[in-house]
């Protein structure tokens, strides 16, 4: 895996910028992932635990979507 550099500016000010470096991008990933949860819990200090949105992607869209016309196509079929 490649070398990977993070860099931070948490304000505004430019004295907040810092930098990391990891030796994999998935450690990389991971330490954005603690930082953000630190941010959060930072903001809300009296939440004993935060959940997080977790997206969906394109096929769980499709899926939902073909279910739905399977559903409006089976009850226009027993209306005939």
């Amino acid at each position: 895996m490649a070398h990977t550099i993070l860099l931070i500016q948490s304000s505004a000010k430019v004295d907040s910028r810092t930098w990391s470096d990891y030796e994999t991008l998935t450690d990389c990933m991971e330490a954005v992932c603690k930082i953000y949860e630190e941010h959060l819990k930072k903001l809300n200090p009296d939440v004993p635990c935060i959940h997080v949105y977790v997206p969906k992607g394109k096929d769980f869209i499709k899926e939902q979507i073909f279910i739905l016309l399977r559903g409006q196509a089976a009850s226009n079929e027993t209306k005939k």
